[in-house]
This record gives structure tokens, sequence and C-alpha cells, in this order.
């Protein structure tokens, strides 16, 4: 017996040990029936985290996870690639679209309903996005509603009323006729969104367009904006399209834009008020006005997260003569081939405490031997990392999700050498589906679990969603590594 094999045997044993404690009708019990039932014969694994809860999303290929607080609930929001599956709720086949889970229990998390998406393949269809925003916060909506910005398929952007999320109802359409969508970005204290976009008029099929969403059911359009090269009328090379945005909000008066994937990414660092205010009319010179800065990566790198880290202090530099408190961004790649049929996709750490001259100064990687990735199936590489921090994991922990390496705990306390403290790998279910590549004799197809997206929530669990069709994992960190979250005592 290997030493992943007896690591992966002991989590089992201990797994059934406290299962056995529980009423065996549980729904953690019955997670766990179906997991022997794993078509790959592969148990879970991990290293300080464990599994809490799980749901299966009715076996959905799942993208975005967003985890809400409203009405003393917590409710998960969970955007889907296309696909169809049945709903038991309505007895109906529905084409993927968002699915609305309470987790208020995480043991037993319930699933609530599910909107349809729309049909397409892969990326083109389902509803892949969620943000959401409650009425009381947004500065012109009705303050006893809850609202879901979601896209239906690549072609609309629309809002949904989830006050009671047993029963959504949608409430507009924001902007439709589009070429693309992807990940966007909503301020609840302010109602701006900026909406990862194609325009039928612009060249690229994704750049951004900002919106007022302030009063939900009366979408505000303020402009379109882009990297020079997307706009209409433009030639030469196209540059990377755009994945998505996290903005710091008008406090900070910073917006942080990834464009590419696995491949020419781009770092724009952006000006929040002038993006806003500033001139309209997509010229080089007024796409150019409100870029504080930006990094191109090597080629072989792209941008699908970029995440904000202010104001880390490291220990390492406490007695040098300034410099020991820094500003970063973290970088996540986007794997896109399976079996590793592509250069290695990793997490970035880009000192930006001088914006004008962004760079890069650390990174990280999971060692593909450290559990035989390469030939499991499916994706092995970064996708995400969480882009709630809550107060518990601030400057401590971030999360990666890792494809069929699972998530990956890595504490960034030196953010010049993150450092691995964790990790948790599901187990494959008759619901995980295969992926294959092609060779002489045709196709060779594993199953595999590809850990898509993960989140946190304030009270620090950890959820993760499966684009293989295994469902959500929720998760919490255990022994010493719990101890280096800010955990109240």
């Amino acid at each position: 017996m290997t030493r992943s094999q007896k690591n992966a045997w002991q989590l089992t044993v201990t797994m059934m040990v406290a299962l056995a404690a529980t009423l065996v009708s549980s729904p953690l019990a019955v997670w766990a029936a179906q997991a022997e039932k794993q078509a790959a014969g592969r148990g879970p694994e991990g290293r300080n985290m464990r599994l809490v809860g799980a749901n299966d999303l009715q076996g959905r290929s799942a993208y975005q996870p967003m985890i809400h607080e409203q009405g003393g609930r917590w409710i998960a929001y969970i955007g889907h690639h296309s696909g169809s599956a049945l709903n038991p709720l309505t007895g109906a086949q529905e084409q993927n679209g968002t699915s609305l889970v309470d987790v208020t229990d995480p043991r037993r998390p319930k699933y609530l309903s599910h909107i349809p998406g729309e049909k397409g393949e892969g990326e083109g269809g389902g509803a892949q996005m969620v943000r959401v925003c409650d009425g009381k916060t947004l500065p012109k909506a009705d303050p006893s509603k809850v609202y879901l910005l979601r896209t239906f398929g690549n072609s609309v952007h629309e809002i949904w009323d989830v006050t009671a999320p047993e029963k959504p109802t949608r409430v507009t359409v924001v902007v439709d006729k589009l070429k693309d969508t992807h990940k966007s970005w909503w301020e609840c204290d302010t109602g701006i969104a900026f909406l990862v976009s194609g325009p039928p008029d612009w060249r690229a099929r994704r750049m951004t367009q900002v919106y007022d969403l302030s009063d939900p059911a009366h979408p505000v359009f303020i402009r379109n904006f882009g990297l020079v090269g997307h706009q209409p009328g433009s030639s030469g090379p196209m540059p990377a399209l755009l994945h998505g945005m996290i903005s710091a909000g008008p406090a900070r008066n910073r917006i942080y834009f990834g464009y590419g994937t696995n491949k020419d990414g781009v770092l724009q660092i952006v000006d929040r008020k002038k993006l806003i205010e500033g001139p309209k009319d997509p010229t080089p010179e007024n796409l150019l006005y409100p870029q504080v800065s930006r990094l191109d990566l090597f080629p072989n790198a792209g941008a699908h997260t970029t995440l904000p880290l202010y104001g880390i202090e490291d220990p390492e530099f406490a007695k040098d003569k300034g410099g020991n408190t820094r500003d970063f961004v973290i970088i996540v790649n986007e794997s896109l081939v399976n079996e590793c049929q592509e250069p290695r996709q990793m997490a970035y750490v880009v000192d930006v405490t001088d914006e004008s001259k962004p760079f890069s100064v650390g990174n990280f990687n999971v060692p593909e031997a450290s559990g035989k990735f390469c030939s499991r199936g499916g994706r092995f590489g970064s996708h995400s990392s969480n882009e709630n921090v809550p107060p518990m994991y601030q400057s401590r922990i971030l999360f990666f999700a890792w494809f069929n390496a699972g998530v990956r705990a890595v504490d960034i306390r030196n953010p010049y050498s993150p450092r691995e403290i964790g990790y948790y790998i599901p187990a494959a279910t008759n619901k995980t589906q295969k992926r294959c590549v092609k060779v002489e004799s045709g196709e060779r197809c594993k199953v595999a679990i590809q850990t898509n997206n993960v989140e946190v929530e304030d009270r620090g669990y950890i959820y993760i969603v499966d684009r293989a069709n295994t469902g959500m994992h929720i998760l919490e960190l255990t022994g010493e590594v719990r101890k280096i979250a800010n955990f109240p005592r």
C-alpha cells in the first residue's frame, strides 16, 4: 500500500467512525453511501480539512458559488454550466441554471429551488455567474428584497428577486443579445455593476459593460470598456479577452481586471472613478484614460482571478526600515486542457504597492508527483481562489480550486513564499462525469473530480463545487492549521 493509499484509507476509516455516531438517515450518511458507489474507486483525500456536509446539486456541472446571509438563513447560490438534469422538486428535466441551497445547517444542506438556464454546449449555455445583494444595502432598491444578478447563457444578464429563495421571480433583463458573458462584479453598497459582456458591435466577445443597478428594477447603462483593440473598428492582433474583475469599491477607488485564461494574461489596474465618470466614447485615448497600470504576464499564463490583498505585514521584514507593509494582487491562471496537455497553470503573487510598477514576487503550485495528478484524468492546475475574505482568513489563508487536486488551503502570511497547509479532494460518485483525451485509438476517458471554484462565507466554512457534476462540498479546517485562522476564541 502506497502512502497516498494509506492516507486515503485512514481518512475513509475516520469518516466512517464519525458517521457511525450520527443517524443512518442523515444527509451526510446518504452522501457517504453514494461515494462508495464511485466509478473510479478513489475515496476522499485530505489533510487538515474535513467534510462537514454536501449536496449533489441534482448532478449539474457547477461553476460559481456564492453564500449569502438573508432572513436569518444562509443561502448558497450556485451558477451552472450548460447541460440538463431532472429537478425532483418540479418533476421536469431542466436546463442547468442556478441552484439555491439552504446551508444554515452546513451538515444538512437543503436544496430549495432551481432557476433554469439557457440551452447550449459547454460554456455556451447554463447560467454560470451569480452575485447577490440585499435591497437594504442597495441605494435605491426595495429594502425588504434580496436580489440575484446572474447570466442567462452567453446572451443575457438578468436580475431575480430571491427574497423567498424557494420561489425566485425574475425582476428584469439588464441587457440581452450579447455574444458572450462570464464572471461579473456587483457592488452592493453603490449598486454599480461591472458586467462581462459581448455587445454585437464590439470586436471582442468579452469586455466590460458598466451599469448602475442601484435600483435593480430599472438598470441604467453607463459605458462600455475594454483593452485597446477590443473596441469597434479596431484592427491588429486581438488582445486577451476579459475573464473577470474585482472592484475594491469607492473607498480604494480601484478595480482589478483579469484577461486571458491559460495564456497571454493581463492584469489591468483601473481608477474606478475615472472609469465611471470619464469620457465614454471607446477611442484608444478614452480606454486608456482610467488605466493606472498594466502587467502583461508571460505567454503561458492567464488571469482568471485577480484578488487584491492590502496592507499585509510580513514578519520577516519587521525589523527593516520601511517596506514591511505591502499591497498585493493574487493572479490565478485557469487550466483548460485535460491530463496536462498544456503548460502548468498556477497562482502568482504580484506586488502592487507601487501601482505604476506591478511585479511578480511569488507563486504557488501543487506538485504533480504528490498525487500523480496528470494521470488521474481531467484538468490539473489552478482555476480560482475565494473572493470573499472574512476576518478569520484575512492576510492569513487563501483557498485555491485546483481541478483534480481539489481545493488547497494556503498560508499567505509570507506572500513571497505561499505555503500549502491543507487540502481536500472529494470522492467521485455515480454522478461524476468522465473526462476524455484523444489518443491514436480514439478516446481515453477517466472519471475525475474537477473542483472548479471555491468560496468561503463569514462563518468560516469553505464551499467547493465540481465541474464534473459531483456537487457541492462544505468543508472546515482542522487541527493546528485551524489555529492559523483568526477564529474567535
